[in-house]
């Protein structure tokens, strides 16, 4: 079975082959994503893959409600916590994010809203036959960092954000002849 050239470790492939590039609607899991993309930075996916059950038990299961409300001394211990990225300003952006993250909800009415118009709701298909093609930033990428950062969002560069648009489904960046990029078109 073919795939991306990336996934190569049991953890890379099982991820590749049942989310990456999947069209994500959930508000939740969107935060789940945007918050793994920016504790990435400057690591390997895999790194975060290992300790993605950790941010799930250190963030309150990706509930940006609960997070917003993280004190002072939480993000404090969090830095002692070996199952995430113990770095204190992705510990601290996440937190940021969550309240920026629930005034767009508030406002637009789900995240999910507000993110897919930047697509017209539909995922962009791209025609890769190699992951060498793929870039780290597009113009649609460098837009949505700019109104994350003009929101209150931080660790969301362009090059995060396009990771991100990939990771939930709304660019499909699966090589052509990757057996997921057809998959990821029908969903």
């Amino acid at each position: 079975m073919k795939r991306c050239a990336w996934a190569t470790t049991p953890l890379s492939i099982a991820y590749h082959d049942s989310e990456w590039g999947v069209p994500v609607h959930d508000d939740r899991v969107l935060f789940e994503f945007l918050v793994l993309e920016g504790a990435q930075a400057g690591l390997s996916w895999e790194t975060i893959l290992k300790k993605r059950e950790g941010y799930r038990r250190a963030f309150a299961g990706f509930d940006p409600a609960k997070v917003a409300r993280f004190t002072a001394a939480r993000r404090r211990r969090l830095l002692t916590d070996e199952g995430i990225v113990r770095n204190r300003l992705k510990i601290g952006s996440t937190v940021t994010n969550a309240a920026a993250f629930l005034a767009i909800q508030r406002e637009a009415g789900s995240f999910d809203r507000w993110l897919w118009e930047f697509v017209g709701g539909r995922p962009i298909v791209n025609l890769r036959r190699s992951h060498r093609q793929v870039p780290a930033r597009t113009g649609l990428s460098d837009r949505l960092s700019r109104e994350l950062k003009r929101r209150g969002f931080r660790f969301v560069g362009t090059t995060i954000c396009y990771a991100f648009m990939q990771a939930v489904g709304i660019v499909n960046d699966h090589a052509t002849d990757c057996f997921r990029y057809r998959i990821c078109l029908k969903a």
